[in-house]
C-alpha cells in the first residue's frame, strides 16, 4: 500500500515562510511529476508546483517567485519552500504523484494572517 505523507503546514503572518514536506511510505514507483495542489474553501483544486521526472519545475503565475518546488523521485520525496505568504496563499495544501498510477496526500492547511 502506498501512501503520502505530507507535513509543514501551519499558521504564519502574512509575509512569512513555510516549508511543506512530503514523502511516499510504502512502495516507490517511477513517477513522471510531483506536485502541489490548494484548495481554497469554495474553490476549485489548483496546480500550485510542479516536478517532471526531466527535472522541470512549473508554477501557477500567482506563486512564481516566491515559491519554489525540489524533490527526489528516487526517493519519493517532494517540498515547497514557501517565502513571502499572502492572506490569498491561505488553503489547505495536497501534494501529488502522477506516473503508472496517482496518489494524494492527506492535505495539510495553511493559514496565513494579514
Amino acid at each position: 500500500q502506498v501512501q503520502l505523507v505530507e507535513s509543514g503546514g501551519g499558521l504564519v503572518q502574512a509575509g512569512g515562510s513555510l516549508r511543506l514536506s512530503c514523502a511516499v511510505s510504502g512502495r516507490l514507483f517511477r513517477f513522471n511529476t510531483m506536485g502541489w495542489y490548494r484548495q481554497a474553501p469554495g474553490k476549485q483544486r489548483e496546480l500550485v508546483a510542479q516536478l517532471t521526472n526531466g527535472g522541470s519545475a512549473n508554477y501557477a503565475d500567482s506563486v512564481k517567485g516566491r515559491f519554489t518546488i525540489s524533490g527526489d523521485n528516487a526517493k519519493g520525496t517532494v517540498y515547497l519552500q514557501m517565502n513571502g505568504l499572502k492572506p490569498e496563499d491561505t488553503a489547505v495544501y495536497y501534494c501529488n504523484f502522477e506516473g503508472a498510477y496517482i496518489f494524494w496526500g492527506q492535505g495539510t492547511q495553511v493559514t496565513v494572517s494579514s
